[in-house]
């Protein structure tokens, strides 16, 4: 029974020293969830926001980067390019 305490004890002053040198130096490394001023790190720092364009045909957001324009707006793929101007065609 002794032995289950003292192992007990051992443990706690373990995870004691862990915490405690977590929080003093190098606690605002790489993955500590922490800025260089010890406060919150933002994630979006340092991300430009990229500009976002809704598809003609069906709506979905996506980045104008990656959109395919056309007659008719920015479009999520080629398919729903030709569909809505050979739509807006007919029209």
């Amino acid at each position: 029974m002794k032995y289950l305490l003292l192992l007990l004890v051992v443990m706690g002053l373990v995870f004691l020293s862990g915490v405690r040198k977590g929080r003093a130096g190098g606690g605002n490394g790489p993955g500590s969830g922490r800025g260089p001023d010890g406060g919150p790190r933002d994630p979006h720092q340092g991300a430009e926001a990229a500009m976002m364009v809704s598809c003609a045909e069906c709506g979905t957001h996506l980045p104008q980067s990656e959109a395919f324009p056309g007659r008719g707006g920015h479009f999520c793929c080629a398919e729903h390019r030709q569909r809505h101007e050979a739509r807006q065609g007919h029209g």
